[in-house]
């Protein structure tokens, strides 16, 4: 199964509850209180999204964390490659992978076609769209098969 970890979960629904507030400047706790995790996990969490650049941190008694750009500037790709390292389906997706057989694979081109449609997907959602509820998708209308009594 493909997934995301889960802090890269936590950091993104840390970062949502950030993008809902853009002008506050929040703590870690108030940000792990909001977001309903533990305070030492948010911290974690801070440190990779800061040297990122998602998030920027200020010192003092009013001190805290803000978004470092608008919420609509930040994509979901930015967010998984802070907290995992570049996006790579498999080894021989990264430019300077560590597979013994890619002289002879005949399945590198297609994992690396994967993975650019992986990464512009995520590239494509921005952490702003991340705070609503998806749009609708696009269901036909059901038809009910119905008979007339005759009167």
């Amino acid at each position: 199964m493909l997934r995301v970890t889960k802090l890269t979960d936590y950091a993104t629904v840390v970062l949502t509850v950030l993008a809902a507030r853009p002008d506050v400047v929040l703590s870690a706790a108030d940000l792990a209180d909001r977001a309903g995790l533990e305070v030492p996990t948010v911290s974690k969490l801070l440190k990779p999204l800061a040297q990122a650049g998602l998030v920027e941190g200020f010192r003092g008694v009013h001190g805290g964390y803000r978004l470092a750009r608008p919420a609509s500037d930040i994509s979901l790709v930015e967010i998984v490659e802070a907290m995992e390292g570049p996006l790579a389906m498999t080894e021989c997706s990264l430019d300077h992978g560590d597979c013994g057989i890619s002289h002879q694979c005949g399945v590198r081109s297609n994992w690396r076609r994967i993975n650019d449609v992986v990464a512009d997907a995520l590239r494509a959602v921005t952490l702003a769209e991340m705070l609503g509820d998806p749009p609708p998708s696009p269901t036909p209308a059901r038809r009910i098969p119905a008979r007339l009594a005759n009167a």
